[in-house]
């Protein structure tokens, strides 16, 4: 069995993420895998969208920008790249990235594109008498709505990729841990039905998926939670041994802390049941793992396990749901939150004369009551932002509430200013389970002589 360490370094915990510590990562890191992780539940709904729109879109906004960004220092130094960028349209997402390499000047690139997660057609025809998890409905009560249907594969799908000698792997929906756990199962050949090791390499994707959340990035909190440096705040890498153990740090000169306190956040992190974390490899144990700080920005891992993995596979769906419409109006001075107190008020008894008072909304005091409502005492704001949302079946009804929300600047309380509205489509999701039989994966090797299209 190999013992080399593997080196693998998270280099986005989701779409929008920043771009700089990624490329340290490239650039200083030593790693032999770089992962980034950009899709969410409804991210990859709204690709669907926006494919449908335009046949060669669908992928995530950022994957040139990242490419351009890392791929010069990986491929000098034999970093892999894996991604689930692909999102909606995987194979488009490839012949962009090859694209960026000719920009670059890079030759001979290969990049495997891992396909399957797309599910929609199968459940149309097979599964629209299924139900929906933690719902009263079946799949064809949203049929006519459905936009999208993807299912959450598992690191099985991307071992014909790592066995292949492409350079970039790119998927779209894939259960985030399993993008770390497969180059583990490559490099040190475990065995599929290993349970305890995959679960330990679970646990390594789990402490690394969120990128910035483990070096103290959404940890912060002044005068409790320290972060040094939080400007240049640096993404985590983890030294992986071929017994599952694992020491999570980052580069030295980058900003934040690595930490038993930021590892258990991240460790809690979405996790229902820690001795049943349900993945599409294993069902991982999360119960007895023991986090120890082993240096300065060095914590090992150690306890973590698994059972037999689940028979079905999570799909999510995404479905239309209607629209929202949203407007924000801001008070400021002596009386301001009277006078967005009243605007809320007035627009709320506007809209229900229009026959909108049905309507699922949200009438809120942004700096007094928008999060945490009127459970606690304030002090008379400087400042506020009235802000009304109501969620509505029509763009036109849609348009409707904005309107009657900039109105307010003539025909409501006195000196609102800085008025701002939008009329958005809800993309709403669902999940599912279907038989792990039902879906068929497969790997599209592509290299610089196909003809880009």
């Amino acid at each position: 069995m190999i013992q080399k360490a593997l080196r693998i370094g998270a280099g986005a915990g989701y779409a929008g993420d920043r771009i700089p510590p990624a490329v340290a990562l490239a650039e200083k890191g030593q790693l032999d895998y770089l992962v980034f992780e950009c899709l969410a539940e409804r991210t990859i709904a709204l690709a669907q969208l926006e494919k449908i729109q335009n046949p060669k879109r669908g992928f995530d906004p950022l994957l040139a920008a990242r490419m351009k960004a890392v791929l010069p220092a990986c491929m000098a130094q034999g970093t892999r790249i894996i991604t689930n960028m692909g999102a909606a349209n995987p194979m488009q997402a490839g012949r962009e990235v090859l694209v960026v390499a000719k920009e670059l000047g890079i030759n001979h690139l290969k990049v495997a594109v891992v396909l399957g997660d797309d599910v929609l057609a199968t459940l149309q025809t097979k599964y629209l008498s299924e139900p929906l998890m933690d719902s009263s409905q079946i799949v064809a009560d949203i049929q006519p709505l459905l936009v999208s249907a993807n299912a959450y594969l598992g690191a099985e799908a991307l071992l014909p990729a790592l066995q292949s000698d492409a350079q970039v792997i790119i998927c779209g929906r894939v259960a985030d841990p399993a993008l770390f756990l497969a180059p583990l199962m490559h490099h040190f050949q475990w065995r599929a039905d290993d349970w305890p090791l995959l679960g330990k390499g679970v646990m390594v994707g789990h402490l690394l998926e969120c990128a910035a959340q483990i070096t103290g990035g959404y940890f912060a909190d002044p005068g409790y939670k320290d972060v040094p440096n939080l400007a240049q705040l640096g993404y985590p890498l983890a030294e992986v041994h071929a017994n599952g153990d694992v020491v999570i740090t980052k580069l030295a000169d980058a900003g934040g802390c690595v930490t038993v306190q930021t590892c258990t956040e991240q460790l809690l992190y979405e996790i229902e049941d820690p001795t049943q974390y349900l993945q599409p490899d294993v069902v991982a144990d999360f119960s007895q793992v023991q986090l120890m700080q082993v240096g300065s920005d060095r914590v090992q891992a150690l306890g973590a396990s698994g059972t037999k993995r689940p028979d079905t596979l999570k799909v999510t769906l995404g479905y239309r749901d209607g629209f929202v419409g949203e407007g924000q109006m801001s008070y400021a001075g002596p009386g301001a939150k009277a006078r967005g107190q009243l605007a809320l008020d007035v627009v709320k008894a506007r809209l229900a004369d229009a026959g909108y008072g049905h309507f699922e909304a949200r009438y809120d005091l942004i700096g007094v009551s928008a999060i945490l409502g009127d459970t606690l005492p304030t002090h008379e704001p400087a400042e506020v932002r009235a802000r009304i949302a109501v969620r509505v079946g029509t763009q036109a009804e849609a348009l409707y509430v904005v309107n009657e929300v900039e109105a307010l600047y003539t025909n409501g309380p006195a000196s609102g200013g800085g008025a701002s509205k939008s009329v958005r489509e809800v993309i709403a999701v669902a999940s599912m389970l279907m038989a792990r039989s039902a879906i068929q994966t497969q790997t599209v090797l592509l290299n610089g002589s196909e003809e880009i299209a």
